[in-house]
């Protein structure tokens, strides 16, 4: 596949991740775009998704080879794990784990929040379901791990 069209791809199966259109998804992966590429701005189809709560469209990414932790970096960083916790998508959260998604897996290269940090402190949250699911797979609290916020 030529770099245009696999550039192209991966624009479509970002955007299509994005909105949990997990049919488009699938058809887009058919063409055997790599579904760990990132779109031009840094964003992977599976942090897209995850996001989002589109747990489908989560679960279609990671058999297809989407690894559970790897990290968006760019106009949206973070953990597909992170981000899913952050917004309470407990559905995807289990998902994640399910794939091997790592509990304590810090974004920003390990430098910033847990998923169970942003599952209790993020701006919509704290999403107690998903601190249990993620407490549940071996979430610990580690405040000397995580940086200082406020």
């Amino acid at each position: 596949m030529n770099r245009r069209k696999q550039k192209k791809l991966t624009h479509r199966l970002v955007w299509a991740a994005a909105v949990g259109d997990t049919h488009t998804v699938r058809t887009v992966l058919r063409t055997g775009v790599d579904p760990e590429l990132p779109e031009a701005d840094g964003t992977t189809a599976l942090y897209a998704a995850s996001v989002h709560g589109a747990a489908s469209t989560v679960r279609a990414l990671l058999r297809a080879g989407a690894l559970p932790d790897t990290e968006s970096r760019g106009l949206t960083d973070g953990t597909p794990l992170c981000g899913a916790a952050a917004w309470g998508h407990v559905a995807t959260v289990r998902e994640l784990l399910a794939h091997g998604a790592d509990p304590n897996l810090r974004e920003d290269l390990g430098t910033g929040r847990a998923p169970l940090r942003w599952a209790r402190d993020a701006a919509g949250g704290p999403h107690p379901e998903t601190e249990a699911v993620l407490v549940a797979a071996g979430a610990v609290e580690d405040p000397a791990r995580e940086p200082r916020t406020g």
